[in-house]
């Protein structure tokens, strides 16, 4: 009796020990994939945190960048002769032209005047230049008129107008350049004088100024 008792005690605990190597291994495994996912999880957060450190650091240097225009212009922004939204400087087209022309009017030439030096002091400081863009109205220039084929080529003609009297003025040459939007982005509705006479407008933006290709630099 006691021979059998002992070899069925023996049998029972051969039996169980391959459970337990069972149960070991799956914890094993469980162990790992919660170290995997938790790896991965603390990747995502320290991504995600250094991603919302850069845009608050970019949104801060926009910030400051803005106020730095602001207080570069404040003298004309004071006496209402240009606006200024989310840093561009924006001069309505009556003031600076008669209707489908690119001369500037003497109105014009003096907010140009005025805006030169704090403009250039501005652009000396910084790493930045700054883009002058053309915008008109929807209607097409007056079959009178023969020197613009277009709007396009009447808002670059102007565009390039307001440059050149910047850099006449004293803004430095390689700080600044002309760009045209013909009458792509509107400011207003065209369907009345009043809004085709905001569409009429010259913009002033600072924009980040390009690096120089390293590759020049290493003789390559």
């Amino acid at each position: 009796m006691s021979t059998e008792s002992g070899a069925d005690v023996g049998g029972g605990e051969e039996a169980s020990a391959p459970i337990w190597a069972a149960f070991g291994d799956l914890m094993s495994v469980l162990l790992g994939a919660f170290v995997l996912i938790l790896v991965g999880v603390i990747a995502v957060q320290v991504q995600l945190e250094t991603k919302l450190n850069e845009e608050i650091a970019q949104r801060r240097l926009e910030t400051q960048r803005r106020q730095a225009l602001e207080q570069a212009l404040a003298g004309p922004l004071a006496a209402g002769r240009i606006t200024l939204v989310d840093g561009r400087i924006g001069i309505r087209g009556s003031v600076l032209f008669a209707l489908n022309s690119d001369q500037l009017q003497p109105e014009g030439r003096d907010v140009l005047r005025t805006l030169a030096p704090p403009l250039a002091t501005y652009l000396r400081a910084r790493n930045e230049a700054l883009m002058v863009s053309g915008f008109t109205d929807d209607r097409q220039v007056r079959d009178s008129n023969r020197r613009f084929a277009d709007n396009w080529e009447l808002s670059a003609q102007r565009a390039l107008t307001v440059t050149r009297a910047l850099i006449d003025e004293g803004v430095p040459a390689g700080s600044v350049f002309a760009a045209a939007f013909g009458a792509q982005q509107p400011v207003a509705s065209n369907a009345d004088e009043a809004g085709r006479a905001s569409n009429r407008r010259v913009e002033m933006a600072p924009v980040p100024m390009r690096q120089p290709a390293r590759a020049a630099s290493d003789g390559r």
